[in-house]
């Protein structure tokens, strides 16, 4: 019965980002005219679910300048293509502040590792200077800025000297933000401290606050903050943000195997539910020995799988293991079409990091989620997914973990060889993301809710 279900709901998935039908319910709701500064931070856990907010806003008939740097620009290939023909979508490209830790050349951090996350924020606050002199110089300037949360510090003030207002993107849910800020409630890396004084605190500052989350899941959470560390109400959970469609693996970078052979061979497989994704989003590089136990728990048990690996992991897959397991599975190296592969209805589970991107993408396309959560926001999210609601299992846990291959294989064989309770739960959570996001829902009101205070900011 959950199998059917399960389907169905993959078949019938009705997208956020329908432009037409999103046209005609919202009306002009920006009145064409306000025009809003976007500032994503480089990195591509960051950088995409910015894009789909933006796609959201541009639906709704704001105007939007989106500031990037030149080596980011493809990243905005899809939606520069999608809006080639509107006049309400520019880009601001500024050079990238050279910094002495990062090398000549680089501007994302696209293979290094989320230590040099303050390093690349120090970087992106050189960018105050030119901005406010853009500012300055522009003929109709925008009315308001909404940026990363890395990056609301300098923007406060930035908005502050240029008399605008100030929104902050969160890529983090409610849930994974209230313990960074709420003192007792959580014991804090130093590293993770500074995280949280240098960029969650600063964005609980800004005028607005955006949350990539929906009410019917992190409601409860986005209350709390409001009543404790803010002293206003421009809250907005506006998720689940769906991926703009890419034609190609062009939205993140290149691949090992183009798009249309990875769903020819999923189309292969048939069965629903029968595939196992593998992938730890776009800053994880998994050690030698952990990339050697995940392919003897992939080879033990037996099941078919499309393993996504990316930066140094690249170069470890154990020797003769893709051959032995030639058309049992797929060895993605590089970028890896991630929502193509979980909206697919043969896969029907994912070993991830859960980074909450991944995670709402895996809870999206129906796949049991495996968590292994490594670094800042994952185990929170686990805890919230896997203690709290029900809805996913825990696999393993830390950064430098070796799981036990023998125990992962049963993991694995069995979140896609039977029906559990977690995926039964998983599926009554996924109706209700899909829920807010459709007319009427709580996010898609919250989105023309957002649009409509922008559309009342005058300079």
């Amino acid at each position: 019965m959950v199998t059917n279900a399960i389907m169905e709901a993959k078949t019938h998935m009705k997208p956020q980002g329908d432009i037409g039908n999103m046209q005609a319910a919202t009306g002009d709701l920006g009145n064409g005219a306000v025009h809003i500064l976007t500032i994503p931070f480089p990195a591509a856990g960051h950088i995409l679910p910015h894009i789909d907010f933006i796609h959201q806003l541009l639906l709704r008939g704001l105007k939007v300048t989106i500031l990037v740097t030149p080596k980011n620009l493809h990243f905005l290939n899809p939606i520069l293509s999608l809006y080639s023909s509107s006049n309400n979508i520019e880009t601001l490209v500024l050079p990238f502040p050279s910094h002495p830790s990062i090398p000549p050349g680089v501007e994302n951090m696209v293979g290094f590792p989320i230590s040099f996350g303050p390093i690349f924020m120090e970087a992106m606050a050189e960018l105050y200077n030119p901005l406010f002199q853009w500012f300055q110089t522009h003929p109709s300037p925008p009315v308001a800025i909404i940026s990363d949360m890395l990056l609301s510090s300098w923007v406060n003030t930035l908005s502050s000297n240029l008399t605008i207002h100030h929104l902050t993107f969160m890529v983090i849910n409610a849930n994974s933000t209230l313990p960074l800020v709420r003192k007792g409630m959580k014991k804090l890396s130093p590293s993770i401290e500074r995280f949280a004084k240098n960029a969650v605190v600063p964005s609980l500052k800004s005028w607005g606050i955006i949350f990539n989350t929906f009410l019917e899941l992190d409601g409860d959470k986005m209350e709390i903050i409001k009543e404790e560390f803010t002293e206003h109400d421009r809250l907005w959970a506006i998720g689940p943000l769906l991926p703009i469609k890419a034609t190609n693996n062009e939205r993140g970078g290149p691949s090992s195997i183009p798009r249309d052979e990875v769903i020819a061979w999923l189309d292969s497989c048939k069965r629903v539910n029968s595939v196992v994704f593998i992938g730890f989003g776009s800053q994880i590089s998994l050690t030698k020995l952990q990339m050697e136990a995940i392919a003897s728990a992939l080879e033990e048990s037996r099941v078919r799988f499309i393993w996504g690996i990316k930066g140094d992991s690249q170069n470890m897959v154990p020797l003769g293991f893709e051959e032995r397991l030639a058309g049992k599975g797929v060895v993605i190296k590089g970028w890896v079409p991630q929502q193509a592969i979980l909206d697919h209805r043969t896969v029907g589970s994912y070993l991830t990091h859960c980074g909450w991107n991944s995670a709402l993408e895996g809870l999206l396309g129906g796949a049991l989620l495996l968590a292994w959560p490594m670094q800042v926001d994952h185990f929170d999210n686990t805890n919230l997914l896997v203690d709290k609601l029900g809805v996913a299992i825990r696999a393993c846990e830390g950064l430098t973990t070796v799981p036990d291959p023998n125990k992962l294989a049963r993991v694995l064989s069995k979140s896609v060889s039977a029906d559990q309770p977690e995926r039964a739960r998983a599926m009554k959570l996924r109706q209700a993301a899909l829920d807010a996001i459709q007319m009427d829902g709580s996010s898609y009101t919250a989105l023309n809710s957002l649009v409509k205070t922008l559309s009342c900011i005058r300079k």
